[in-house]
């Protein structure tokens, strides 16, 4: 595991210090320590705290560490800014963005707060006017300035807001799902799908979980840890997958084929650009056996 995947983005509350401890032992390759949601209000400034020592203190191994602060504009957003700054996480996860000029105000926070350059951004999409103008706010990662690395989708809040039913597959919101992903893939950064309530049903979440790793998403955030595993498995290539990408490779390196931007393989026709597509899959391959 290195600090590039991002199957699974487990959420755990900075008020919980049992949690954030247990993060340790906990094969998630993304750890969000939570300021925001999940947080009682009289909780706050223990949970930023507790995060921010968390941070400090290490012990997580490869796993990336990030936090999500309370939204900007709050009571809470420029302590939160100050401690989390200071801590250094991989990332710092803004709420409800809105905007490409959101993206860019946050990270000048975070620079005027003295968070490292390793420190970068991660966006929540979580509204109406967030859905609507999600290639706007991607295009922020077009600036280096803006450290936005990721696109994290929030489909309680956007169906909340909408008024849009989360029924199984999802049909309401895939065509959200999928302005996001085109977004993402257009300004180079990405993508995490949000969290499937029902921890207890396995059989769901897997379905969950293939839809979004079928639609481009590049991981999924999770609620507990029982979900890990399922996610990580699906997020990661098969066994066929990787099989197959190797022979890909082998085929076009030979000197026979130096020439040729089609070939058959196994019955299929397979072109130069799949070469591409072809190093992901080992790449991802060998990132997760780290």
């Amino acid at each position: 595991m290195i600090s590039t995947l991002k199957r699974s983005v487990l959420a755990m509350p900075g008020s919980n210090a049992r949690a954030l401890e247990k993060g340790k032992t906990l094969k998630a390759d993304v750890l969000m320590f939570e300021l925001e949601d999940g947080v009682a209000e009289n909780a706050k400034v223990l949970a930023r705290e507790q995060a921010a020592a968390a941070v400090k203190g290490g012990g997580y191994g490869e796993r990336r560490l990030v936090v999500r602060v309370n939204v900007r504009g709050s009571e809470w957003y420029k302590g939160d800014i100050a401690a989390v700054s200071a801590a250094a996480p991989d990332a710092i996860v803004i709420p409800k963005v809105n905007s490409r000029e959101d993206v860019l105000k946050a990270a000048a926070d975070l620079i005027a707060a003295g968070a490292p350059p390793k420190t970068r951004l991660w966006a929540m999409i979580e509204t109406p006017r967030a859905i609507l103008d999600i290639e706007k706010i991607a295009s922020a990662a077009d600036d280096s300035a803006s450290r936005l690395e990721v696109l994290v989708l929030g489909p309680n809040d956007i169906a909340k807001s909408t008024r849009a039913r989360l029924t199984p597959g999802r049909p309401a919101l895939l065509s959200w799902l999928s302005a996001g992903v085109l977004a993402a893939r257009v300004h180079g950064i990405e993508i995490v799908d949000g969290i499937y309530n029902d921890f207890n049903d396995e059989a769901g979440l897997r379905r969950e979980a293939e839809q979004g790793r079928d639609l481009g998403m590049d991981g999924k955030m999770l609620i507990h840890p029982s979900q890990i595993g399922p996610v990580n498995e699906i997020f990661a290539p098969s066994d066929a997958e990787v099989a197959f990408a190797r022979k890909i490779l082998a085929v076009f390196d030979a000197p026979e084929n130096a020439d040729k931007g089609v070939v058959q393989i196994d019955g299929q026709m397979v072109e130069r650009l799949h070469l591409d597509v072809a190093r992901r899959t080992l790449a991802l391959t060998e990132a997760a056996a780290e």
